[in-house]
């Protein structure tokens, strides 16, 4: 390699280790910026009741910021993608995932059970996600998503919880960005 080389490959990755951090800087702010909107989840209760759905496999596909399909939450790791597995229980929906906490979603926070082409950056064929929408303990509307192993799961789960819809200010489809777009 001549000298010329070298430097060009030293300058490329040094570029690219900028681009990097940048982009770690942009997410740690982004989670600062969400600390207090989003603040603590609900702990998973002690001695859960045995599950009425479920478990259902699957992956993990983040949370965001309800109405936007691609605001990510950044605040711990909500919006980490993960295996996971999903039960229905008789106070809440439970989100037990591989690598990453586990999420309690209590049944008196969720708003809607629809599907979605896509959430967090992950788009997928119409129906392709299923997504929870629920009230965190600071007021905040996320939505979470799980794209099930196997689709035929949907229905069963949005039928479950149809009258969580009914609640005043809860989401249909057309309060939601892809819903506006279809």
């Amino acid at each position: 390699m001549s000298g010329l080389e070298v430097v060009v490959v030293v300058v490329v990755i040094v570029v690219w280790l900028g681009l990097v951090a940048l982009a770690l800087r942009g997410w740690r702010n982004r989670g600062r910026r969400q600390a207090d909107a989003i603040g603590t989840p609900p702990a998973v209760p002690e001695g859960l009741t045995p599950a009425t759905r479920g478990p259902d496999t699957g992956l993990y596909v983040g949370s965001t910021i309800a109405p936007s399909w691609q605001d990510r939450v950044a605040v711990g790791d909500l919006g980490d993608r993960a295996a996971a597995e999903i039960s229905a229980h008789a106070d809440g929906i439970l989100i037990g995932r591989q690598g990453a906490s586990d999420i309690w979603i209590p049944r008196s926070s969720i708003t809607a059970v629809r599907t979605e082409r896509g959430l967090a950056g992950k788009v997928m064929t119409a129906d392709g996600v299923l997504v929870i929408r629920w009230v965190l303990p600071s007021g905040t509307e996320i939505d979470s998503g799980l794209r099930a192993d196997d689709k035929t799961i949907y229905p069963g789960w949005v039928n479950e919880f149809a009258d969580a819809g009914s609640a005043p200010g809860a989401a249909g489809p057309e309060d939601t960005e892809q819903g506006n777009d279809q």
